[in-house]
């Protein structure tokens, strides 16, 4: 359930499954629905990559194809499986539907994005989700200079495949970090047409603020 809450702003109920299939754009801006072609930044809450999921249902209900980068390492296909149950179908339902490649440094998600033009090639996706970018690039243990090598690459690539028929969604939790890479986050958001805010109100809702936001492009 959406809760408005004034203008560019909404609260969702979590504990709530979402059983509308609609995909088309919403008039207001419905955070659970990402707009076509554009990249959309969601950050704020501790539990970003776990808030993914929540997307996927609305997606492959209407058989849509998922192209997951999981930076984060914290895709469940437990809750893939319980998200098909819930709406009386088997896991293989949505699992034909969904491909994951795991990154776990950040020239690896690097490189994943880099590939995802070809990748659609075989596997044609309706939406990329990427988590933990850039957190993954916050690591001390990788130079400061091969970090923001790599990290510049990364956002070239996202303006590549920005420049396709896919909608894009990046997940991250890089404000929680304290690191003197925080302009990484600005870059990315900079590049993005839509940047929401997520935050927890209580144990079963979310807040989602507008921050950011570009024209739709028609189809």
């Amino acid at each position: 359930m959406i809760v408005p809450a004034s203008k560019g702003q909404w609260f969702v109920i979590m504990s709530l499954p979402i059983a509308s299939t609609h995909t088309g754009q919403h008039p207001a801006r419905n955070p659970w629905i990402l707009p076509d072609r554009t990249l959309t930044v969601f950050y704020g809450c501790p539990e970003m990559p776990r808030l993914s999921h929540y997307f996927l249902p609305r997606i492959l209900l209407n058989q849509g194809r998922v192209l997951y980068l999981d930076g984060a390492n914290q895709i469940s296909p437990l809750l893939i499986a319980r998200f098909a149950r819930q709406r009386g179908l088997e896991p293989s339902a949505f699992n034909t539907l969904i491909r994951v490649s795991r990154a776990f440094t950040c020239f690896q998600l690097t490189e994943l994005i880099r590939r995802v033009p070809k990748i659609l090639g075989a596997f044609a996706a309706d939406v990329l989700i990427v988590t933990a970018l850039p957190d993954l690039f916050f690591d001390e243990d990788v130079r400061d200079r091969e970090a923001r090598a790599s990290f510049d690459h990364a956002l070239e690539g996202l303006q590549e495949i920005a420049m396709l028929p896919i909608s894009i969604a990046v997940f991250s939790d890089a404000t929680s970090f304290k690191t003197k890479r925080q302009d990484f986050f600005q870059q990315l958001c900079k590049q993005a047409g839509q940047v929401l805010r997520v935050e927890a109100r209580s144990d079963s809702e979310l807040s989602f603020s507008c921050e950011k936001t570009a024209p739709l492009l028609s189809q």
